[in-house]
């Protein structure tokens, strides 16, 4: 081989192990989104085993969520020399015991204790993968590793809730967080045997993270997720025992309509991931609007309708939530610039914050005014992300 052909030979293998590594921190997100979500699919399971109401179970996602709110801010103060593939090894193995004591819980006390633990490791690790992921990648293509990354949630949603959710039904929830045991052990040696020796790169630190929290610029993306996401975790925290009250409904049924859900989350990952890089104002509009529609629509007539108009109303849900958790977090990064991991710390707390703020709201909710009403409530909400995404000028289709 001539040595011109040897210098193009090793950039492409570079390349090559580059998107694998990518590809791995989407297997990640896959592993720890699916320990987040796996309480929404068993809700009822734990909440009848455990002898609770459960608008009182669903406070296991609140504290988890606002617990790794706080944790994601570690990540914005670690110093770049710090190296992340032990740490994120170590995150991983952290969230398997905490699976692990999740199982042998018979008691809600413990149970909350093991999420709490899973939440420390869940808030760091969240923080840090897309932005280390879009640092491996060409800088014309962090939209693309983004939806990589975050196609992991997609089919977290797609076979990640729907099978936790076939195994509680079937074998007892406590075998559905032995599977996620296993999936963290394994998604721990993946990492150990692909990811690079990798260190942050742009400006942390606490002087940075300041300057974030300053940004106006950011305040806007910011105020855009508290509105997706409250409104999101506020209705798809309580799917579970909406689904069960549609007419026609029973119960193995769940699962399949939360697969539609999730592989609706599927589709949307693919088609941000080919225009986001583009049309990411329009991308970003177009899938709030969706999301509101589907959303009243169901607290509107879900459940005094049929299975096929609730599943289409859940696609459509499940495309566009799918697309502006990407949208929203290649927006967070973009306008972070240099300063990308603080931004993208503050995102995070923000995220969780806002999921664990809208599994309260919509247990409030839940208990003053029923499930139609959780849904009706999350769509208007949707409006007023809308509404920013639309008038703000400095949403961009290019960094």
């Amino acid at each position: 081989m001539s040595k011109v052909a040897l210098i193009q030979a090793e950039p492409s293998k570079a390349s090559i192990r580059s998107w694998l590594a990518i590809v791995v921190l989407g297997i990640a997100m896959f592993t720890v989104v699916a320990t987040e979500f796996a309480p929404i699919g068993l809700l009822s399971s734990i909440a009848s085993d455990l002898g609770r109401s459960s608008a009182t179970v669903g406070l296991i996602v609140t504290a988890y969520a606002l617990i790794g709110a706080g944790s994601a801010l570690l990540s914005a103060v670690l110093p770049n020399r710090f190296p992340r593939k032990p740490l994120l090894i170590g995150l991983m193995l952290m969230l398997a015991a905490a699976n692990g004591l999740s199982i042998i819980a018979h008691s809600f006390p413990i149970l909350m204790l093991a999420r709490v633990i899973g939440a420390l490791s869940h808030g760091v690790f969240w923080a840090m993968v897309a932005a280390l992921a879009t640092q491996m990648a060409p800088p014309n293509r962090t939209g693309l590793a983004t939806s990589i990354v975050f196609g992991g949630m997609s089919i977290a949603n797609v076979l990640g809730v729907p099978l936790l959710n076939l195994i509680g039904q079937t074998w007892g929830w406590r075998l559905a967080f032995g599977f996620l045991v296993a999936a963290c052990m394994l998604t721990a040696l993946l990492m150990a045997i692909v990811l690079p020796q990798i260190k942050a790169e742009g400006s942390v630190g606490f002087a940075t993270l300041a300057s974030v929290l300053r940004s106006g610029k950011l305040w806007r993306v910011y105020t855009v997720a508290i509105f997706t996401v409250a409104a999101h975790f506020g209705a798809f925290t309580y799917i579970e025992p909406f689904l069960r009250n549609v007419p026609g409904i029973a119960p193995a049924m769940i699962a399949a309509l939360l697969f539609g859900f999730g592989a609706a989350g599927l589709l949307g990952n693919v088609l941000t991931g080919a225009l986001i890089d583009r049309f990411m104002k329009w991308v970003i509009a177009v899938s709030l609007l969706l999301m509101c529609v589907s959303l009243i629509g169901l607290g509107t007539f879900g459940l005094s309708s049929g299975v096929g108009t609730v599943l289409a109303l859940l696609v459509v849900w499940g495309a566009a939530i799918s697309v502006l958790f990407i949208g929203i977090q290649t927006w967070v990064l973009r306008t972070g610039g240099k300063a990308a991991i603080s931004a993208s710390a503050v995102y995070t707390t923000v995220f969780n914050s806002s999921s664990g703020v809208g599994a309260i709201l919509g247990a409030f909710v839940l208990n003053n005014a029923g499930l139609s009403a959780i849904m009706t409530s999350a769509g208007l909400a949707i409006v007023m992300a809308f509404t920013i995404v639309v008038l703000d000028r400095g949403v961009r289709k290019t960094s």
